[in-house]
């Protein structure tokens, strides 16, 4: 594919890699939590699974459709958007960490003009990253404060 061009973020989020990966898991819902995206909407039915498309909306950059091309239910997925010339990769992984997660998000830039597309869109791709970390981490510790305690052996 020729050279690339990552971006990553790496945050700790106080609850759980399950709480973590429902709200990741959910991308319909991804405009509730973070400013970075406008809407998605889901092209298929049913839970999130290699195949599945949506269509992503963000403010300052054009409509993508996305295809999920690897998943870990309970762990993260990996898509992929395309045009001529370039191969953007997203990823979103979740993992235990300390007493709670730790979530990776990045961004790969891929192809004849991705790199150029990349450093084209550098700041906004770091500000994304750093809004959809943040609103990732604010929602899963909402969910988690707001579950019920779980109860205990044998109760």
């Amino acid at each position: 594919m020729g050279r690339l061009l990552d971006f990553s973020i790496t945050v700790e989020i106080q609850a759980a890699p399950e709480t973590v990966w429902g709200v990741m898991s959910e991308v319909e819902r991804w405009a509730e939590w973070t400013p970075s995206v406008t809407s998605i909407r889901r092209l298929d039915q049913g839970p999130l699974a290699v195949g599945s498309r949506a269509r992503v909306r963000q403010p300052k950059l054009l409509p993508a459709l996305w295809r999920v091309t690897e998943l870990e239910a309970g762990r993260g997925f990996n898509w992929v958007t395309t045009g001529p010339g370039i191969h953007v990769t997203g990823r979103h992984w979740v993992e235990p960490y300390a007493n709670g997660s730790r979530a990776t998000l990045s961004l790969t830039f891929a192809g004849l003009i991705g790199p150029l597309v990349g450093r084209l869109t550098r700041g906004i791709n770091h500000r994304y990253l750093g809004l959809e970390a943040a609103g990732l981490k604010r929602r899963a510790e909402e969910l988690e404060r707001a579950a019920p305690p779980s109860s205990p052996a044998g109760a």
